[in-house]
């Protein structure tokens, strides 16, 4: 086996590693629930509709799902419970089609124009620095030149945190005192990124999700300052999650995407959890997809998000 072969094997492993609890959570109690039925009928799929509610698939997205079983059941007229895995299997496959969850395979960022500037969000406690820092070592293994703008200059220690992690990567980090205009810091940034000729740019922000209309004016103001120095800035604006807080992290993404424009997601610490039915919930309520997800502390730990591999993890094994 070659090294990529290998580099597949190793991160192929640690999905399936971390989807595990999710896994057993949601396909243990569906096979004990059809367990003596022959066929699916009102109550199979009263134990399936609970049973995703419960495992944080969400509401609307399970009233969703079960609502595509039915007519599939009413459609072929029987359908046996052996055959109701490979049916969830194919609806939840076709969700996260219908949201723009692509099948992400590489590092690569448009070419049409440089620096490719990230605004990422989220509320302190998600991992949205740790993901900041994963995601320039990322993008620097896959030969990208990478700045790191410390935006949040309103929490204690966020500037020092992310210099931990610019060090880690072995990217700069562009950084002011605590307590001075974010926007300053993405200003700064992104002229020191263009002036180096920089490939992506990564701006952390403050996660002061309580003060809506500060936090509003704040990512506008960001906005505006840096589109002075790249005028498609942000090309991308990238909300973190924990996906571990399940319906939380729903209303999390609920709360942002009024605040701001959510282009994509990053959902973290799925390793650990039964509660990885929230990305298919949040990506179908949001209608963002989700381009990484956070599978363990390590600095590789961090994948690109594709729909069919998830998929593949989630259902390994199941009959």
């Amino acid at each position: 086996m070659g090294i990529f072969g290998l580099f597949n094997k190793k991160k192929k492993d640690t999905l399936d590693k971390g989807l595990e609890k999710t896994k057993d959570s949601v396909f243990g109690r569906l096979t004990r629930a059809i367990a003596g039925k022959s066929k699916v009928d009102d109550d199979v799929l009263d134990d399936l509709e609970e049973i995703l509610i419960t495992s944080d698939v969400g509401v609307d997205t399970t009233v969703k799902i079960i609502d595509r079983i039915e007519k599939r059941v009413a459609r072929d007229k029987y359908v046996s419970t052996s055959e109701l895995n490979a049916i969830l299997r194919e609806e939840i496959a076709a969700l996260l089609s219908e949201n723009n969850n692509g099948d992400n395979s590489d590092w690569s960022l448009p070419v049409d124009h440089k620096p490719y500037v990230i605004l990422v969000v989220g509320v302190n406690g998600v991992g949205k620095t740790t993901t900041i820092g994963k995601l320039a070592h990322q993008f620097k293994n896959a030969g990208k030149k990478v700045y790191l703008g410390a935006a949040d200059t309103f929490r204690a220690a966020a500037v020092e945190q992310i210099q931990i992690w610019g060090d880690r990567a072995g990217v700069p980090v562009i950084k002011q005192q605590q307590g001075s205009d974010p926007a300053s810091v993405a200003f700064d940034t992104l002229q020191s990124a263009k002036a180096n000729d920089a490939d992506v740019v990564l701006i952390d922000t403050a996660g002061r999700l309580h003060n809506k209309i500060g936090l509003m004016n704040e990512l506008k103001k960001i906005k505006d300052v840096m589109k002075k120095v790249v005028p498609t800035a942000p090309d991308e604006v990238l909300l973190v999650l924990d996906g571990s807080t399940g319906q939380n992290a729903f209303e999390q993404a609920k709360q942002f995407s009024q605040v701001t424009d959510i282009t994509s997601l990053a959902i973290t610490k799925l390793d650990g959890t039964a509660k990885g039915g929230v990305v298919i919930g949040i990506s179908d309520q949001l209608k963002v997809p989700v381009k990484y997800i956070g599978l363990g502390e390590g600095i590789d730990d961090l994948q690109l998000f594709n729909k069919n591999e998830f998929v593949d993890s989630l259902f390994k094994g199941i009959k």
